[in-house]
């Protein structure tokens, strides 16, 4: 994963794409304080936890420029998150995580809100590739 990076940070360079090569560089010097952090090599699963940081840092951006219309800041943040997530897998769909709800909901049967902590943490190991905040909404309103 990192070799991959690597290249197609070259390829930005030498195909002159200035702003793929900005968002791998913020990408990169992510990746380089996240090795310094844990003082070892990263793993591909650590390098994709990280991108999935950065991915949810511009979400989170995005919905604050909504709210004062930044449009033009909301379509930059955009075409980072889609270059950011060509290196992710393809996130779950609502129908996928859904299903998982409802493996959980069996399991665990929660009656209150007091029980979201435990299908949360259960729904952490059975759910890796999807947005966690829709997986948290969802079940906060089966809950409710």
């Amino acid at each position: 994963m990192n070799e991959r990076i690597a290249n197609e940070l070259k390829e930005a360079m030498k195909s002159g794409d200035k702003f793929k090569l900005s968002v791998l560089r913020m990408l990169k010097s992510a990746l380089q304080l996240e090795k310094i952090n844990q003082r070892e090599d990263l793993t591909d699963d650590k390098i994709m936890a990280v991108i999935k940081k950065q991915v949810k840092i511009r979400k989170d951006s995005m919905e604050e420029f909504k709210k004062y219309n930044k449009s033009e800041e909301v379509e930059k943040l955009e075409q980072e998150i889609a270059i950011l997530n060509e290196y992710l897998p393809e996130e779950m769909s609502e129908e996928e995580i859904n299903k998982v709800i409802d493996e959980v909901f069996d399991i665990i049967k929660p009656t209150s809100m007091k029980d979201m902590g435990k299908v949360m943490k259960e729904l952490n190991t059975k759910i890796t590739n999807a947005d966690m905040s829709l997986v948290s909404k969802l079940v906060k309103e089966r809950i409710n």
